[in-house]
Formats: C-alpha cells, sequence, structure tokens
C-alpha cells in the first residue's frame, strides 16, 4: 500500500516532509519503504547525478542517503497522483528532525555539509538547485543528505541558486547566535524560509559591521535584494547571458566553507548544564537511579527512545546501549550544544540531540500544517524517559499531573519516571514565591493517576526518601 508523504500514518518513520513542493519528484511510502517518484525531467537529472563519483563515494561514506532505483509498478506509486518515469527508494532515517530543533553545533554542521557536498558536485558539472537545512537529517550525531532529487546539472553561466537560501536558512542564523547570541531556533520555527537580509541587517550593530561576512553576505545581499525586489528584469537570465562563469561559484563555496567553519559559539554554563553536577541528589541515590534505569532498558531490545528533559544526556548514553536510536531533548541549548560536542568525539553515534521544550513540542507546520509534522506523530518509541522532569513541567510550567500522566499514555509507550517528593530541595526552591495552589503534586495523587493508564511494574524509593523512580508498562 502507498501512502503520499501528507498522509503518515502515526509512528511512520519519515524522509523528507513536505516534498510535494518540489513539482518534479515526490516522496511517499510503499510497503514500509520510503520512495520518490520521479518525472521524466528529474529522471533525465538523476541519471547524470548516480552516474558521477562524487555521489557514490558520499553515500558510501553515508553524507548522502543510500537510494537505489525499484520498478514504479512494483514501488505501488498509487498515491503520488501521476505516472513516474522512475522511482527511487532510499535508506529510512530512524527520526526526523528539523533546523529550529538543533543546537548551534548541528546547524554549522549541517551547513558544512551542504557545501562539502556542492564544492564535489560542481567538479563533475552538478550543481544543487536550493540549499535549505531541511535536505538534511541526522542518524544520531552524523548529519545525511536526503533530497538526492536537489541535484541537478549545471547549465554553463548559471549562478548558484541557493545562495540566497543559505543565507537565509543557514548563515543568518547561525551569524544571530555567534555574534549575538540571540538564539536561532525561534526565528526557524517561526519562518520556515527563514531570515531575510534585511532583517539579519537590522539585527546588526555597526560594530558588527568588522565580523566576519556581515558586509559581504548581509550587507550586500540586502542591498541587492531592495534594489531588484520589484524589478521586473530576469537576473538570473543576465548572468548567464554574461558568462557567469563556474569559479566564482566555486570561490564563493570556499570563501562560506572557511567563514562557517570558524563561526563559534561558548554556550555560557547555564543552571541545567551545570545540573549534573550540582544536583539535589544525596550520597548513593545517583548510582542507584542509574542501575534501575538500565534494568528496565535491559528488559528488551528497544528500537526509538526518548530521553525528556536529558540534561547533558547521561542516560540517553545509557539508553545507547539498549536502542537503535535514542531522541535526546532538553529545552536547555547550551546542555543540548555541550551533549552534541560530547557525541561528535565520543563512541557514542546513536544518540540524536534537540533542542526542544517538552510543554511547547514542535508542531505540525507548513503547508496544511503536514509539511513539518509534530513531535509525535514522527516515530513511536518504544520507552519514555522522564527523570527530573515531572517536577519542571508541574510546577514551573503549570501543567496538571493528571494532563501529564494522559499525555504519556497517548505516547504509547513504556516509561521509566522519576517523581521527586514536595520534600525534595529542588521541588521547594520550584514551589518558593508560587502563589498558585499545587495541591495534584503529591505522591499519592500521582500514583493514582499514573497507575490508572499504566501497569507499574517496578518502584523504588531512593535513599534520601524524597524522590521515586517508577518503570511502567
Amino acid at each position: 500500500m502507498s501512502t503520499p508523504i501528507g498522509e503518515i500514518p502515526f509512528g511512520a518513520s519519515a524522509i523528507e516532509p513536505g516534498s510535494f513542493r518540489d513539482r518534479t519528484a515526490r516522496v511517499f511510502y510503499s510497503n514500509g519503504s520510503v520512495c520518490r517518484g520521479l518525472t521524466a525531467l528529474a529522471w533525465e537529472e538523476w541519471q547524470s547525478v548516480a552516474a558521477t563519483s562524487f555521489f557514490g563515494h558520499a553515500t558510501q561514506a553515508g553524507r548522502i542517503v543510500a537510494t537505489d532505483v525499484v520498478n514504479p509498478a512494483t514501488a505501488d506509486a498509487a498515491g503520488a497522483q501521476q505516472e513516474w518515469a522512475a522511482v527511487l527508494r532510499h535508506q529510512t532515517i530512524p527520526f526526523v528532525t528539523y533546523p529550529y530543533e538543533w543546537c548551534f553545533g548541528m546547524l554549522r554542521q549541517a551547513a558544512l555539509l551542504q557545501l562539502d557536498l556542492l564544492e564535489a558536485a560542481l567538479e563533475e558539472g552538478i550543481t544543487l538547485k536550493d540549499a535549505t537545512p531541511f535536505n538534511i537529517q541526522w542518524i544520531g550525531s552524523s548529519p545525511i543528505f536526503i533530497d538526492v532529487a536537489s541535484f541537478v546539472r549545471w547549465r554553463p553561466g548559471q549562478p548558484w541558486v541557493g545562495y540566497r537560501q543559505f543565507c537565509r536558512t543557514f548563515l543568518y542564523p547561525l551569524f544571530l547566535q555567534a555574534y549575538k547570541g540571540v538564539a536561532f531556533q525561534p526565528w526557524l520555527r517561526g519562518r520556515l524560509d527563514g531570515i531575510s537580509a534585511q532583517e539579519c541587517r537590522r539585527l546588526m550593530s555597526w560594530r558588527d559591521m568588522l565580523r566576519p561576512g556581515v558586509v559581504g553576505h548581509v550587507v550586500a545581499q540586502s542591498r541587492f535584494e531592495s534594489h531588484y525586489a520589484a524589478t521586473a528584469r530576469d537576473i538570473r537570465r543576465e548572468l548567464s547571458q554574461a558568462g557567469f562563469d563556474k569559479r566564482l561559484i566555486s570561490m564563493n563555496l570556499a570563501g562560506l566553507k572557511k567563514l562557517v567553519a570558524h563561526l563559534s559559539w561558548a554556550p555560557p554554563a547555564s543552571a541545567w548544564s551545570e545540573y549534573t553536577c550540582h544536583n539535589s541528589y544525596e550520597q548513593g541515590d545517583s548510582g542507584d537511579k542509574e542501575r534501575f534505569v538500565e534494568a528496565a532498558l535491559a528488559s528488551s531490545k528497544r528500537r526509538i527512545v526518548w530521553d525528556l528533559g536529558c540534561n547533558t544526556g547521561r542516560f540517553s548514553k545509557l539508553a545507547a546501549k539498549y536502542a537503535e536510536c535514542v531522541v535526546a531533548i532538553d529545552s536547555d541549548h547550551e546542555s543540548i550544544e555541550r551533549l552534541y560536542g560530547e557525541l561528535r568525539e565520543g563512541a557514542v553515534r546513536n544518540v540524536l540531540p534537540l533542542v526542544m521544550d517538552v510543554s511547547d513540542p514542535s508542531p505540525g507546520l507548513g503547508w496544511r500544517g503536514v509539511e513539518r509534522r509534530p513531535l509525535i506523530e514522527r516515530g513511536r518509541p518504544d520507552v519514555v524517559m522522564c527523570l527530573a522532569l515531572i517536577h519542571h513541567l508541574a510546577i514551573t510550567a503549570n501543567l496538571p499531573i493528571a494532563d501529564l500522566v494522559d499525555w504519556l499514555a497517548e505516547v504509547g509507550a513504556a516509561v521509566v519516571i522519576e517523581f521527586p517528593t514536595p520534600d525534595d530541595a529542588m521541588v521547594k526552591r520550584l514551589l518558593l514565591n508560587k502563589d498558585s495552589s499545587y495541591a495534584d503534586y503529591a505522591v499519592e495523587y500521582f500514583e493514582k493517576a499514573f497507575g490508572a493508564r499504566f501497569h507499574i511494574r517496578n518502584r523504588l524509593i531512593l535513599s534520601s526518601g524524597t524522590r521515586i523512580l517508577y518503570y511502567a508498562t
């Protein structure tokens, strides 16, 4: 059975949401595989791209999604709304993410991957018709390029048409974080096509004009867009007729690679990024907690584990031993940036770190709200870990305990959860200066609500007496 990308069944693992904006190719699901239907024009382009050495090398290195050609008749493309000249079948990505969920280091690495691939492609007469971070997904902490239909033959005199999009969705967000200390995630979540040159220019001070790349890629681009915004001139055609040289693209790419590679953001120590070292656990609690969590995870092999409120990922890395993919989520950008840096340098390769507030998770966005799927629709986890989290959701975010339990039940996974009692030092700290009533924040109330929706298989009161662990299915 075939399923269009806009009608992904709950729990399906997607590869390129929203690809129906590409009029020459369409991603759909067929018999559990991720497929892409190609028009005759796209099929011609694909054959040229697939014949190049750069494409084969990048695929073998895991930098481009593995792809093969299948018979359109056997692919069952009924949901694709037209006859395809050819159908490609792709490697499935464990869990789909979006750039407004990435940390600074992830966005920078994704930008470098896109530039590297374009530079290699250009040497063999291939270019990219766009340059959006939505072309890239992650397998653990490693980026992988997924939109193979974006590669097309370069025509003499043709400029790099994706440059403006690269600036809006990669470069300007990186500038905001690196130069201004402004989080880019809300900007990219608020508008999928990124930050305009005029907006970025208004955010830069005169002192910022001295920073690398601002004059050349922000000020100049802003003036260019303002000057040609209302013109009827065909700028692309004029450049082609003027004999636009491929070497100009290569020079621009080399400059961008150097610029992006040197952008840095040193996250300041936040209250939560230092939480692992300075928390309210008594001696012995930490080891008991780790043994409890490991026993729960080791009971069977897990495909996907969510670690909500992962902090710097101690338990995410523990879960990685028992899962194919661990999605580590925390609202603290500094914590996720540190975790990503450790994952890039370490041996654990199947942890995917994301910046997201569990009390305000990524919603459905884009055309009809289905181009970018909500968190809960991108792959059903086998286990959800909520360690040192529920008190923040219930007290800081003011979410009722019953609602939190209902939401966990809707996810449909086993749960490893930690409940700090009202006597816990962190809970007392969170309740300071709170006027609202938190009568539902009590062990008895939680266990009644939790027990009504789950079967509690194991329960442990840590030696401090103020934190209780539960494993439930």
